[in-house]
Formats: structure tokens, C-alpha cells, sequence
């Protein structure tokens, strides 16, 4: 066979090394691949073969960057990517690692990278497939080791080093309670200052940081070396977002429970997830997963349906240390001096040969900062380099699960990052269940850096027992959106997490989870795609009551924020006024009226819902400092800003889209773009950009950096089921299943995506026979 591309004909591999048995793969209408195996052995290895004929550049990317790989391939200028990537790789006990994820997990691991390796060596013989992106920077891809999968961190989600950070320069300008308008604190509580704590940090002392854990932007003209930028990471810890829910059958119009989950990532061509369909005896499995990683993550087994948000379990720590003078490489721990360990690495670099990176570490992990004028160290503790933490790979404990109590069950060894699972089988039970590696303070709560002098220690882990989580709850449904979502009777010894994302999300799926009708799979789907903000709707509330005094353009701005529904459509002009009014004006001008002076600049972001509680009880930011220093003073300088800031955004918006209001839309200014790591060299690669509506409290969750309104993260792939009549299911995964720009499902389901539309995630043998687009046959060699 000379050629893997997607045709309508029958495609045939005479032979892959590696295989026990033939192998089928039926690719369907949609791009999802249907992988049918006669033993486990070979599915994951034909799984490993599929996801290189379809994502290899992504996963040969994904692998150089977690690996700290990239100078070999793209020159010396990754140099401070790989030494930065190389700090977190998992340094453990291997043993105990492959152990933790149960007890097939190394031989999953090594059949899907051996699949992986097949597909290299078939490239090896037919050259022309290669993808182009190879050809654009002229490398070639690597062969993989099982220990690349599970060494590999740093493509994970850790929370909160961004947020400790931030909160130690706003207290340290201001104090902590200025620091509760960029994050507020649930419960709330004031964060621990460790005795001698010096808050005034470097700059950069999160470089190396966002270096490992950030994408590669690749820029610069093709003519000369390649080099690479840090993505930014101005939106904060909580990035991560999700929505998901699971109602009962007591609650819908069939009887069976439904199911839906929309993870939040940033944008990019191909998406992170890839939905594949596992099928062997004893195994038969469909969803989602990360192409570099085998199984699925978010899906269902015919059995149990399972999908998951982001829990945001508070697994990092910085330490500070004060140096030893006479040598910098000792820093005070208890009584005395304890040296760093060093270790050096050599590096392949193209163009140059290999370079030597020292690594230097404390007992608590990597160091990412010396500040050699001040004797100070900084080195990140991170669940990390604990066994098990592997992102994502504890979902393999559970593809085999009967029902949602063994799926309970397996969730023990999902180790990061930290979710919100929930769960519906086959027999009508649903639930909701967190799990995550959670570390254990003892007298301190990790919202500030600590001194790394041993005062400050993990005190080992909760079990995942002490994790919350319910069953066939009274309501006949569970939802989560990374809100605050602990139990009332959670015990406050378990120091789980202080931060949590805006509730409006979640009490918007809570509303409409609530009315009494059935719930139908149209409207999960529709919901999932919801532009209605409870969070814009609190601050309309406060619109009715403004008067323009003689304004004419204020007064058509405030008559047309209260004749609006709320619903952020990407065509409506109301939408755009409010968002410009309030990210661009209202927010910043509620951070300059409150704070102490020098504070506003240091807020990367704002909480949202921290400002809209205050602007609704003003008496608790403006309770004094008027003529009578009473509620009614507040309300006043409350509303003064509120037109104040409302008459600047409408000269914004002026200038933006023009004076006419009847021309304005919030789809002219918010956009999704979807780039491909190299689309500076080929504009083609990329997809979009498209109008979005929506924002950062929308269910069809699209925040946005206010500066140039593009989209920041979002649902890149949705998924809504049928509990029990599996083939009912749907999903849609933006731009397309292939990550190759040849094929057909490069991007051909981004304008379903756009539109709020899916596509049949089928299942039974029949049905995907119906559907075949193409068919791949793997016969052993």
C-alpha cells in the first residue's frame, strides 16, 4: 500500500511487525477511527499506529517538548525550552510508577508506543506520506520509548504556582485583602504569611515555569533559525474551565440517564483531544482522549458513560531559600546548610552538537530561579514527581469498569490532574466523584510562597477516600464547572483548594437542569452551546436604576443594555457594548476606585464574580468616606462609576466599530482562531478565525484577553449521552479528527463546531459499518 490518506475505497497493509492478529480500522464519515482487535495487546498497539497516521507531527511535538527535546530538531534557541521541560520530567521509582496506574498499564503503554514505531517504520517505506510540516522545518520524527509516556508532565494542568505568585505582589503591595478582586478565597480565610516571608519576588521567577509548561509558538522567518516565544499566561491558573452534567432517567423524556461534558483548553490546529473507538474482547470503549497518551478519557464502555471539569486541588508549592554566602549552591534548611543536587545533562542540539545543561534541585524539586544578588533560590514542589501523575493516564483503571461503582472504584488510580468526574451506567445510577493526588498542609494553607527552611512540609496526601462525592442524588442531576463545589459538611482539615472559577456557569446549567420538563439529548446540546450569562445578568440588574442626566449617547447606551435578553450572540450589538464596558472599563475601574494605589496594575486578571458582589452591595467596598459615610453615599459613588466607566466604553466602542450602534456586533470583535504551531509559514495551516459570542461566564464558555478579544480557551470538543442507547450519542471536535492538512478531516467539522452543531459518535459494528469512509487492514507480519 503507497498511501494512508482518507479514501472511499478499502485500504490494505500487507504486514506490521508487532501485531498477534489481524487488525481492522474503520474510519467513519466523521473522521472517528473504529479499531477492532481479536486481544488487547493488539488494540492499543493498532490505537499507537492510528494516532501517528493521523496526529503525528502533534504527538512527535508533544513528546519533544515534554522530553525537552526540541533543540535537536529546531536548533539552539529551545535550549531554555528543553533545560525548562527537562526540571519536571517524573525522576521516580519506574516500578512503582507503571504500578500505579494498574496492573496492565506498562503493557498498554508499551503496545501503543510500539504502534507508534510501526507506523514510523511504514513511513520509512512510503516517504511521500510523511506530513508536511516535516518537510517545513526539515527533521524527522522520533522513535518512542513506553518511559516517554509516563516520564512526560508537564503537558498537564497544576494549580496554583500562577496565583501564588500573583497574590504574593499584591500583598506585598497592598495587602491581601486587595489581592480578593483579582481571586477571591472560598472559604474565605486570611492566606498564611510565614514569619519572615519576603514577598518581593523577581520579575521572571516564573520563567523557566511557564517555559516547561507552556506551548511551543514557533516565529520568525523560515529563512533563518527557528525560535520560540512562552504563550502567555495572562488568564491565570483557572484556565482550564469545563462544564459537565449527568441527569438521571428520572429526570428525562426516555427514561435513560444523559450525560455530557465539554472539556476547556486553549484553541489550536489539530485539537487536543481525539476521539477513537477501542474495540477487543473484553474491551469497548469510544471518546476522548490525548492523542499522545493510550485509551480514552472521556467517553463511555458501553456501560458506564464518564466525562470530567477540571477540580482545582491545589497540588504546587514555591519554596524560597536564603543561599549560603560562601557557597551559593547550599541553601538553609533547619539548623544548618543542605546542597542542591545537581544533575548534568547532555543535550543534542542541531547545528551545533551537544550542549551540556546543569539541572539543579532541593529536596522539594526543581529550582526555577536564583536571584544571586540577594542569596535567594526558588524551587517548585509539585505533585508531579510523585508516582502516578502521569496526566490523564489514570483512565485506564477504568475502561473496563461494569457500572458506575467500579468506575468509583478505579478512580483511585487517577492520580492528575485533579477532576470533578461524573459517571452514568447502563443500570440508571449517576453520580459525581473528584480524584486527584491532593498534598496534605499542616499549619499553613499554600496561597504564599514559603521559606524552604523545613518549617513548611507536605504532611503526606489524602486518600482518595477523603475526596468528595455522592450518588443518585434527590436533585435527579449533578453538574460542575469548576466552582466551589465541597460539600457544606466537608471538613475544613482538608485543605483541598481556596480558589475556584466563577460560579455563573454552573448556575446557569443549574437552572436549566431545574425546570420541570424532561430533559431530552437536544437540549444538553443546546445547553452546552448557551450564551445566556447569569453573571451579565447581575449586572444588568444594576443598569435599571442609572439615569443618564442629559446624556443622549449614554442614554441609548443604558436603553439598549435593559431592552437585551443577555444572551451573548455573536450578532448582537448589546453584547459588544457590554463586553467592552465591562472588561475594558468597568473592572479596571472598580480596581483604581478600591484599591490602594500601585495595587491595580499588578492584577494579571480580575474574579468576576468578586467584583459583580461587591458592585450589588456597595456598602461593603464604599461603606464610609462620603458626607454621611452611610449605604446611600456607596450606592451613589457605585453608580458614578458604573456611568462613568459606561460612557468611556461607549467612546471605545465608537472607535472600535463606528458611531452607529445598528452597526456594532460582538461577533466583529470576539474571535476564535485556531492556529497550527506553523502557520507563519503557511497561513493554511491555520483555522479560523471566526466570529464567537459568549464569554469567560457563558456555558459556551469563550473568555478573552480584553486587549484584542480573541478567545482564549473553550470547548474544542463537545460530547453528549445516550445512556444505554449508545449510538444516539454525538459529539463535534473542532477543526477536524486528522491533524494532517492532506486529509478530508483536517477541518471539516470546525463550521459544525461554529455553528453549534454534532455529528454521530457511533458505536454498534452495524452502524459504523453504515457510516465507513475508509478501511484500513493491519495483518500481522
Amino acid at each position: 500500500m503507497s498511501d494512508l490518506g482518507e479514501t472511499c475505497e478499502e485500504q490494505l497493509i500487507e504486514t506490521v511487525p508487532g501485531l498477534s492478529a489481524p487488525v481492522e480500522i474503520v474510519v467513519d464519515t466523521w473522521g472517528v477511527p473504529h479499531i477492532y482487535a481479536e486481544n488487547d495487546r493488539d488494540v492499543f498497539f493498532a490505537q499507537g499506529f492510528n494516532a501517528a497516521r493521523d496526529r503525528l507531527f502533534q504527538i512527535d511535538l508533544w513528546r519533544r517538548r515534554g522530553l525537552g527535546l526540541l533543540a535537536g530538531a529546531f536548533g539552539p534557541d529551545h535550549l531554555d525550552r528543553d533545560r525548562a521541560a527537562r526540571l519536571f520530567l517524573y525522576r521516580g521509582d519506574l516500578d512503582a510508577e507503571w504500578a500505579s496506574y494498574g496492573a496492565d498499564a506498562r503493557m498498554t503503554v508499551t503496545r501503543f508506543v510500539g504502534g507508534v514505531n510501526a507506523y514510523l517504520d511504514w513511513l520509512e517505506r512510503h516517504p511521500e506520506a510523511l506530513p508536511p510540516e516535516f518537510g517545513l522545518l526539515d527533521y524527522r520524527p522520533d522513535r518512542w520509548s513506553p518511559e516517554d509516556v509516563v516520564r512526560i508532565r508537564s503537558h498537564g494542568t497544576a494549580y496554583n504556582l500562577l496565583h501564588e505568585v500573583a497574590r504574593a505582589r499584591v500583598t506585598h503591595a497592598g495587602g491581601w485583602e486587595s489581592d480578593l478582586v483579582r481571586q477571591s478565597l472560598l472559604p474565605h480565610r486570611q492566606p498564611h504569611l510565614a514569619d519572615g516571608m519576603d514577598l518581593d519576588l523577581p520579575d521572571d521567577v516564573l520563567r523557566v515555569w511557564e517555559l516547561a509548561t507552556t506551548p511551543v509558538v514557533f516565529t520568525g522567518d523560515p529563512r533563518t533559525p527557528l525560535s520560540t516565544e512562552t504563550a502567555a499566561a495572562s488568564t491565570g491558573d483557572l484556565d482550564g474551565g469545563s462544564n459537565n452534567w449527568v441527569v438521571a432517567g428520572t429526570r428525562t423524556a426516555t427514561g435513560r440517564p444523559i450525560l455530557a461534558s465539554d472539556p476547556h483548553r486553549p484553541f489550536a490546529t489539530p485539537s487536543l483531544r481525539y476521539f477513537a473507538h477501542l474495540s477487543a474482547p473484553g474491551l469497548d470503549v469510544i471518546g476522548a482522549g490525548e492523542p499522545a497518551v493510550p485509551g480514552v478519557t472521556l467517553g463511555h464502555n458501553g456501560r458506564v458513560a464518564f466525562g470530567y471539569t477540571i477540580f482545582p486541588i491545589d497540588t504546587v508549592d514555591l519554596y524560597v531559600y536564603e543561599l549560603d554566602p560562601g557557597d551559593p549552591t547550599r541553601y538553609r534548611h533547619g539548623d544548618g546548610w543542605e546542597p542542591m543536587r545537581t544533575e548534568r545533562q547532555t543535550v543534542p542540539v542541531r547545528d551545533a552538537g551537544p550542549c551540556q545543561l546543569d539541572l539543579a534541585f532541593t529536596r522539594h524539586g526543581p529550582v526555577v530561579h536564583v536571584d544571586a544578588e540577594r542569596l535567594r533560590a526558588y524551587a517548585v514542589r509539585i505533585t508531579w514527581s510523585e508516582p502516578g501523575t502521569a496526566p490523564y493516564l489514570g483512565s485506564l483503571e477504568y475502561l473496563r469498569a461494569r457500572d458506575g461503582e467500579e468506575f468509583r472504584a478505579a478512580l483511585r488510580a487517577w492520580g492528575g490532574p485533579g477532576e470533578n468526574h461524573v459517571f452514568a451506567d447502563a443500570g440508571g445510577r449517576v453520580g459525581w466523584q473528584t480524584a486527584g493526588l491532593a498534598p496534605r498542609r499542616t499549619g499553613w494553607d499554600g496561597l504564599l510562597p514559603v521559606p524552604g527552611d523545613g518549617r513548611y512540609e507536605w504532611t503526606g496526601f489524602h486518600s482518595p477516600e477523603e475526596l468528595p462525592g455522592s450518588a443518585d442524588p434527590a436533585t435527579g442531576f449533578v453538574a460542575t464547572a469548576n466552582e466551589y463545589n465541597l460539600p457544606a459538611d466537608y471538613p475544613a482539615d482538608r485543605q483541598l483548594s481556596y480558589e475556584w472559577s466563577d460560579p455563573a456557569r454552573q448556575q446557569r446549567i443549574t437552572e436549566v437542569l431545574e425546570r420541570p420538563e424532561p430533559h431530552r439529548l437536544e437540549d444538553s446540546m443546546r445547553l452546552q452551546n448557551d450564551r445566556r450569562s447569569v453573571g451579565t445578568r447581575q449586572v444588568l440588574a444594576l443598569v435599571a436604576g442609572l439615569r443618564p442626566n442629559g446624556d443622549r449617547r449614554l442614554a441609548t447606551a443604558l436603553a439598549m443594555l435593559r431592552d437585551w435578553d443577555g444572551v451573548e450572540a455573536p450578532e448582537s450589538a448589546a453584547a459588544a457594548l457590554y463586553q467592552v464596558w465591562f472588561s475594558r472599563h468597568l473592572l479596571p475601574g472598580f480596581a483604581e476606585a478600591v484599591l490602594p494605589p500601585g495595587v491595580p496594575p499588578l492584577l494579571p486578571t480580575f474574579d468576576q464574580a468578586a467584583v459583580r458582589s461587591a458592585l450589588a452591595d456597595p456598602a461593603t467596598v464604599w461603606s464610609d468616606g462620603g458626607d454621611d459615610g452611610g449605604d446611600g453615599d456607596a450606592d451613589r459613588r457605585r453608580d458614578d462609576l458604573l456611568l462613568g466607566t459606561l460612557r468611556a466604553a461607549v467612546a471605545d466602542l465608537e472607535d472600535l466599530l463606528g458611531p452607529d450602534p445598528r452597526g456594532w456586533s460582538w461577533g466583529a470583535l470576539h474571535r476564535n482562531h485556531q492556529p497550527h504551531p506553523l502557520g507563519f509559514l503557511d497561513p493554511a495551516l491555520d483555522v479560523g478565525p471566526f466570529p464567537v459570542g459568549g464569554s469567560g461566564t457563558t456555558l459556551n464558555a469563550a473568555p478573552y484577553l480584553p486587549n484584542d478579544f480573541v478567545q482564549t480557551i473553550g470547548a474544542s470538543a463537545r460530547v453528549v449521552i445516550d445512556v444505554g442507547e449508545w449510538d444516539n450519542s454525538v459529539f463535534v471536535n473542532t477543526p477536524g479528527q486528522s491533524g494532517d492538512p492532506r486529509s478530508p478531516h483536517y477541518r471539516d467539522l470546525a463550521e459544525r463546531w461554529r455553528d453549534g452543531e454534532y455529528v454521530p459518535l457511533l458505536y454498534s459494528r452495524a452502524a459504523v459499518e453504515r457510516s465507513a469512509a475508509t478501511r484500513i487492514r493491519l495483518l500481522p507480519g
